[in-house]
């Protein structure tokens, strides 16, 4: 006898860096599953924009656009004020956003530092504390977006990995803060959307060799996960859901 998916149609979740790449993937695969998404953009707002009308079209008063930079912490709680206005609710937050570029031993600078920690780990921290009462009264949910990089650093980029483990352990840490009103997850992508610039074909192909599957996965894969934590996760909490087609095997 099979179970019918709970129902989240109505219920309201923000998503950091949703204007474009994997957050735009998550925001489109949670509204059609029903759920109203808040936008979080910081720069790129013609995308932002873009997708907001997208889903709107589909279903009016479904998506609504909230700028903030991640990095200055006193914006935060305004984001999740922005939210519950809409709506009048906040069941789950999905901190996706994040910068990513090379650091090299020898040549880090305190400015990629801050930008690589704000976005990837104390942003995430202080808009998930400013989420907690609201998501509370509904029971709800964080997901965080980590990086198999958390477990396994990647070579020229010490700050992205430190700042992607500090994460893994933000998310098993508000587990056990914020429980039992608010479950804390996250989803750790693989070889999803490769980085803009710095990765030629060969590396590509060397990343791909890498996996058990053989093959490079889709944002789609990312999002899947996002939902089954929100959705059907009811008794998971503190746990990372890897979604690498098998990398993280390779020795």
């Amino acid at each position: 006898m099979t179970s019918q998916a709970p129902d989240i149609e109505g219920e309201v979740v923000l998503i950091t860096g949703a204007a474009r790449r994997i957050g735009a993937v998550i925001a489109r695969a949670l509204h059609r599953q029903g759920m109203r998404v808040a936008l979080h953009y910081r720069s790129s707002a013609a995308e932002a924009d873009a997708l907001a009308r997208e889903l709107n079209h589909a279903r009016p008063h479904s998506a609504a656009l909230i700028r903030a930079d991640l990095q200055r912490v006193e914006e935060l709680p305004a984001m999740i004020d922005q939210t519950v206005s809409a709506w009048g609710r906040l069941d789950a937050l999905v901190n996706n956003a994040s910068a990513f570029f090379p650091t090299p031993v020898g040549s880090i600078t305190t400015a990629q530092w801050d930008a690589l920690i704000d976005s990837n780990l104390k942003g995430p921290l202080f808009l998930s504390q400013a989420a907690a009462a609201a998501l509370a009264d509904n029971d709800g949910c964080i997901v965080n977006i980590t990086d198999i990089h958390a477990e396994r650093p990647l070579k020229g980029y010490c700050v992205y990995s430190i700042a992607k483990a500090g994460l893994a352990m933000l998310t098993r840490s508000l587990a056990r803060e914020l429980g039992p009103r608010v479950r804390v997850n996250a989803v750790a992508p693989g070889a999803i959307l490769w980085p803009e610039h710095e990765l030629d074909a060969a590396g590509r192909r060397e990343i791909v060799a890498r996996t058990a599957l053989k093959r490079q996965g889709a944002p789609e894969d990312i999002a899947r996960a996002v939902l089954f934590l929100i959705r059907d996760g009811a008794y998971v909490t503190g746990q990372t859901i890897v979604v690498d087609g098998g990398r993280s095997l390779h020795t």
